[in-house]
């Protein structure tokens, strides 16, 4: 069996992804992960996304927060989470159980919270959960009560207000090394828009489609310069931004234009009315959306897409 995990991790380089029902259980997915992980040390190449893998991860960010911490310097193995629904498809699950981080994550849904609470592994590690509906006047305080300073990752995923998140965040304590901000690729690299504010804001509330939600990637580059990070990359399914301290940033981890760092995602997750799959692409998907009023984070001027 370990001949048979080696063969294909050998055969797994770079930005094949691998995908968990390949593998029987979750022991031999966390081998083949680890396997993985240790054979970045021998790869040559400066772009990020050749280091890309999947475990536990939606997309390829697996490999690309392995790459990271191996790079640059991390005070403290700790991250946080938030928008995790039950953990069990997450960025931060295998950095937890392959690099033994500990954790913080949130999401709005006490049923998902539940169930990862209830998870065989769950008393493994030094994770704690809180289920709550954040909004840019309690982020603040719901991450100082964790207690937390100078931390390894954070991730934002949260479909709706991610940039009015992540303005209002306050990281003079918290200062972590790596951030990861989910951006939308449909309002495409050159507006620098979000969605409005709104403190309920649910996506499929918002447009049937679920395709007005979140921020560019210009508008999201733009707050996280101003807190002091650059932009080093993105992952290939284009929804996920990677921003490191700017001090941290070293030979191989290096801050990239937005030119060159923007991928337009090609998953089809688009809805009809009846909330089944329209499965647009592409510019289909723009057009699907146009003339709904986005915010212009520079102007703080409402616009039409």
């Amino acid at each position: 069996m370990i001949k048979q995990i080696l063969k294909k991790a050998l055969q797994t380089l770079g930005r094949n992804l691998v995908s968990p029902a390949d593998f029987k259980d979750e022991t031999n997915l966390l081998a083949l992960g680890a396997l993985l992980s240790k054979q970045q040390f021998s790869m040559q190449s400066s772009q990020l996304n050749d280091y890309e893998f999947r475990i536990f991860s939606q997309f390829g960010d697996d490999g690309i927060i392995q790459y990271l911490i191996k790079n640059i310097a991390i005070k403290n193995d700790i991250f946080i989470e938030f928008g995790v629904e039950n953990f069990l498809e997450s960025n931060t699950r295998f950095l937890m159980m392959n690099n033994n981080w500990s954790g913080f994550v949130m999401d709005g849904s006490a049923e998902a919270m539940q169930s990862l609470v209830n998870q065989a592994w769950y008393w493994k590690f030094n994770l704690t959960q809180k289920a709550v509906f954040i909004d840019k006047d309690n982020i603040n305080e719901l991450l100082s009560e964790t207690g937390f300073s100078n931390i390894g990752l954070l991730h934002i995923d949260l479909d709706g207000n991610d940039y009015h998140i992540f303005n209002a965040l306050d990281l003079s304590k918290l200062s972590p090394a790596i951030i990861i901000a989910e951006y939308n690729s449909v309002f495409g690299s050159e507006r620098l828009i979000t969605v409005p504010y709104q403190k309920d804001f649910y996506r499929t509330n918002a447009h049937y489609s679920n395709l007005f939600a979140g921020a560019s990637l210009p508008a999201l580059n733009y707050v996280a310069q101003a807190k002091g990070y650059a932009l080093v990359g993105c992952n290939l399914a284009g929804n996920n931004a990677y921003f490191i301290k700017r001090e941290l940033l070293t030979e191989k981890v290096k801050e990239v234009s937005l030119a060159s760092a923007f991928r337009e995602s090609k998953f089809r997750e688009s809805r009809n009315p009846d909330f089944t799959f329209s499965y647009l692409s592409g510019a289909e998907r723009l057009a699907l959306i146009k003339g709904m009023e986005v915010l212009n984070v520079v102007t703080q001027q409402l616009e039409k897409l």
